[in-house]
């Protein structure tokens, strides 16, 4: 019998508009775009199915990734004369971090050296494999200084897969959840994807980001389809992304 659930929607056909809050665009600098060609190849990208706001998200990560608020500036203004002259001045550029929990990272926030996402949100982000051993004394730091926490990609940390009940007690000391596009598909394994849909089912995400780092992976988000009734749980997520951070 036909299910009105098991129709298949492509997702790039409902993602219009919207507005990408966590990326690696930004040309030279972490472990995304190496040139502003490749930039350039994402945007345009993005712009085939009417995504054309970004707030870029680059690495800040102790002994790997050293960037601070200079050197993220520097890269997007080399983004934004690459705009101009392939005629995309109708993209939007923003930016922020991605700041990972690590032992340099309550310094950073007291030097005030990190990159917020407008103005009052901070993304953050562990090893995927076990818990920072500063995290609740980060994330009282982060919330000591006004700012909202949004953890990024919940669904991708292997540690948790099995202690599902552990995101509630995250959400209980306030983080805010960002899911990945990709994990909507078996793109990073069954696991994640399992994990994704489990925090869906439970309301427990409140923003969607595509985490892009090459054209591959753009590839891959455009090939993702979903079903009717995850369809219905993610657009208010898509929603809310437009709305928090236009």
């Amino acid at each position: 019998m036909f299910s009105f659930f098991s129709k298949k929607h492509f997702l790039i056909d409902h993602l219009e508009g919207f507005i990408d809050i966590h990326n690696h665009i930004l040309p030279g600098i972490d472990d995304g775009a190496k040139t502003v060609d490749e930039s350039i190849e994402l945007i345009k990208g993005f712009g085939e199915f009417g995504v054309t706001d970004f707030i870029c998200t680059p690495h800040i990560m102790e002994n790997y990734y050293p960037n601070n608020p200079a050197t993220i500036n520097s890269s997007l203004n080399l983004l934004k004369n690459g705009l101009k002259m392939n005629n995309l001045d109708h993209v939007h550029i923003d930016v922020a971090a991605e700041h990972m929990i690590d032992s340099g990272f309550e310094k950073l926030l007291e030097d005030q050296e990190y990159m917020p996402l407008s103005k009052s949100y901070i993304l953050i982000e562990m090893s995927y494999l076990q818990a920072s051993i500063n995290f609740n004394e980060s994330v009282k730091l982060i919330a000591d200084m006004g700012l909202f926490p949004i953890f990024a990609h919940p669904e991708r940390y292997a540690y948790l897969h099995n202690h599902l009940k552990q995101y509630k007690k995250l959400k209980g000391k306030g983080l805010l959840f960002q899911l990945n596009i990709l994990s909507l598909s078996d793109y990073y394994g069954k696991e994640v994807n399992q994990a994704a849909n489990w925090l869906l089912k439970n309301n427990l995400i409140d923003f969607m980001a595509s985490d892009v780092h090459k054209i591959s992976q753009l590839n891959s988000l455009k090939k993702i389809s979903i079903n009717e009734k995850t369809l219905m749980l993610i657009k208010p997520i898509i929603e809310k992304t437009i709305y928090n951070f236009k």
